[in-house]
């Protein structure tokens, strides 16, 4: 009797136990936070590890996470106050050495991190006691509370690490997160499970399960048959491929987007070196062509690097309309007529369903003014790892997340055209780079969001980029998921209080 009813115990548990399921388009990376570039990486290690703060709810103020409070002491002196009931995922206590430590491995040689660039006006970390830190800026900088939203790192299982590139923490991750890794098949299902000493309190959904799958058809799918619980809509299946039935079962989400989708030169290269060719392959192309056909009503014209509605943002900057043939002057001027057309490759992943059909327009509409284009599609990680970080490419079609406070440093400095910087194209403009360094001590938002928007212009005039468009985030979730609580950051702000 006594083994009949253990059996019964584990059989209603199972029962009852709620799994969230949901898609990832690539295996993860490194599931380390600060090691993590690619969107399926940092997705996954979001619900894993925790920064000292976060943007609120509307994604407009930072408040506190790891950290119970922070002040400024002076204009560069900040003080954290850490929170006393932090747990790892392993038992161990968090405190201020974890905190340290990972500072320390930001700034170190060890690693090649594009995040180690916010640290770089740090002067000093200290931890006054086991729960108070001091951070001491060579001087004011505008992003000194933003820079803290990095996941931090356990001291006690890294400290005696060699090379955390290679560690095997990047694939057995131990954080202070609502949810640990409990399983990791790579091309299969990554199971995360609730973290029943949570800060915070234990997420109601007993399991996250991410399943990869690169096709976004079969993610379509899946997310139809009642196999996802979750998933982002295409536009053109969110107008034409859908039926009654689906939103019987799903709600619908949407919002602009925290992103933008854009055609990066490789400025290293001759062809793309001289500012007339660039300037013809944008006037060359139809922004609200490829909008029309691809997002119907759910995108905008992408005008520049900048988020639309935030101090950085130049409303004055328009996106150039189509002009065929001062684009065929301007490329003839430079060298390119019929005879020698100007040629170049296009290489972008069928991560997004969108992006393949995207290159494939922008190949028809530079036809138009004369440029040959080739295309090449690959996986996701072969793409990042083959074209993308060696940049070995002609041009990529990728995209950016949209902060509300852009560092620009990071994308548009000269300094970060290097082994693990996200200046991919090469930029070099001595202008633009003064102009950062000049930004990064600015503490009166005002003055800072003055001198962003004429970086914006600059950029844009000098067309490293196409900047092409902001689409719309569309999310369908199950109906049977309680809870969620729309914002203007999004809706995963209270994720550990829904149900289902």
């Amino acid at each position: 009797m006594i083994f009949l009813a253990t059996v019964v115990v584990l059989c209603t548990a199972q029962l009852l136990s709620s799994t969230l399921q949901l898609a990832t388009s690539a295996n993860p990376s490194r599931l380390n936070p600060i090691l993590a570039t690619d969107s399926s990486s940092s997705e996954i290690t979001g619900f894993l590890f925790n920064g000292l703060v976060k943007y609120d709810k509307d994604a407009k103020e930072v408040v506190g996470d790891l950290a119970q409070s922070f002040y400024f002491k002076d204009d560069t002196t900040l003080i954290f106050k850490l929170r006393k009931d932090v747990k790892w995922h392993d038992g161990e206590p968090f405190s201020a050495k974890d905190v340290l430590f990972t500072y320390k491995t930001l700034i170190s040689d060890k690693i090649a991190s594009p995040y180690s660039a916010g640290f770089r006006f740090v002067k000093d970390v200290k931890a006054v006691d086991k729960y108070t830190l001091e951070v001491k800026y060579k001087k004011p900088y505008f992003k000194a509370l933003e820079t803290w939203m990095m996941g931090i790192l356990p001291e006690h299982l890294l400290k005696n690490e060699k090379n955390l590139m290679s560690s095997d923490f990047n694939t057995h991750p131990i954080g202070t997160g609502p949810y640990k890794l409990t399983e990791l098949e790579f091309s299969k299902n990554i199971e995360l499970s609730a973290f029943d000493d949570y800060f915070e309190g234990r997420a109601k959904i007993d399991k996250i399960v991410f399943h990869v799958i690169a096709d976004p058809m079969t993610r379509l799918l899946m997310l139809k048959s009642g196999g996802l619980d979750l998933g982002s809509i295409e536009p053109l299946v969110m107008e034409r491929q859908l039926k009654a039935d689906f939103f019987k079962k799903f709600n619908i989400y949407e919002k602009i987007s925290l992103s933008y989708t854009y055609l990066g030169f490789n400025l290293r290269l001759e062809k793309f070196k001289n500012p007339k060719v660039r300037e013809a392959l944008s006037l060359a192309i139809n922004r609200q062509e490829l909008i029309n056909i691809l997002f119907f009503k759910h995108a905008k014209v992408c005008s520049g690097p900048f988020l639309p509605g935030t101090k950085a943002f130049n409303p004055n900057v328009k996106a150039p309309k189509q002009n065929i043939q001062k684009a065929k002057a301007l490329l003839k001027s430079a060298g390119y007529d019929e005879v020698h057309p100007l040629e170049f490759e296009i290489v972008t992943s069928n991560s997004s369903s969108i992006r393949p059909y995207a290159a494939e327009i922008l190949q028809y509409q530079l036809k138009k003014a004369g440029v040959k284009v080739k295309l090449r599609v690959m996986e996701w990680q072969a793409f990042l790892n083959m074209v993308v970080f060696p940049h070995k490419f002609d041009a990529v079609l990728l995209g950016w997340g949209l902060s509300p406070t852009p560092d620009p440093y990071m994308f548009w400095h000269s300094d970060s055209d290097k082994q693990g910087g996200f200046n991919l194209v090469g930029y070099h403009n001595p202008t633009i780079d003064k102009m950062i360094e000049k930004s990064q001590s600015m503490i009166n938002r005002d003055k800072l969001g003055t001198i962003l928007k004429k970086m914006f212009k600059i950029i844009v005039d000098d067309n490293p980029y196409l900047f092409l468009y902001i689409p719309n985030s569309i999310t369908a979730v199950n109906k049977d998921i309680k809870n969620i609580q729309p914002a203007l950051g999004g809706i995963w702000h209270n994720y550990i209080e829904w149900e289902k």
